[in-house]
């Protein structure tokens, strides 16, 4: 969960940088989700075989109860994401490009696919190697995984969600940045001393 400046987006930004300029939009949580995941997680299975080492779905819309911007979020564990070669070509072929490349920030790659731009729906799909990526996706996996169990803190950040959205962004990782604050708060909560 990297906050990212202007600079830092433009780095890591695969292709044009375009402007979100767009609200935010929060959809309450979709018993679809599960099965919008579990078709991408076949397609992916289908497409990289045994270099899928381990696919969870994560993210807001991996949280029953939560609302959330109807994006499923997949995390994806391939022995080296600093391989490329090894991954992108299929992923490519079943409909995800490469939109973000961080090789300083636990070799993460980002890809997705858009409803808007004739994918089936929207996904981001996270890519990390279990060795170098292993501290983020341990974070990422303690979030969901509180939110799923504690109601308290799953109703608190949503309620920031729903304040974020109300304000205008110029890339969406302005609202992502903006979120920190809270899911540090909550991880401390989620993560062993």
């Amino acid at each position: 969960m990297a906050t990212l400046d202007d600079d830092g987006i433009a780095a890591a930004t695969i292709g044009d940088l375009q402007p979100y300029a767009v609200e935010v939009v929060l959809a309450q949580y979709d018993t679809a989700w599960p099965n919008e995941y579990a078709e991408e997680e076949a397609a992916i299975r289908a497409a990289l075989g045994d270099v899928a080492l381990r696919i969870e779905h994560t993210g807001s819309t991996s949280v029953p109860g939560l609302a959330a911007k109807p994006v499923i979020d997949i995390l994806l564990l391939v022995p080296d994401a600093a391989d490329e070669a090894a991954y992108l070509p299929a992923l490519g072929a079943a409909g995800y490009a490469l939109r973000v490349r961080q090789p300083d920030w636990y070799q993460h790659r980002c890809l997705v696919a858009r409803a808007e731009s004739g994918a089936r729906r929207s996904v981001n799909l996270h890519v990390f190697a279990p060795e170098s990526g292993a501290p983020e996706i341990e974070r990422i996996l303690a979030f969901r995984d509180w939110l799923r169990t504690h109601e308290d803190d799953r109703e608190y950040y949503e309620r920031t969600k729903r304040e974020l959205a109300r304000r205008d962004w110029k890339y969406v990782q302005h609202y992502a940045n903006a979120k920190s604050e809270v899911i540090e708060e909550i991880l401390g909560r989620a993560l062993p001393g």
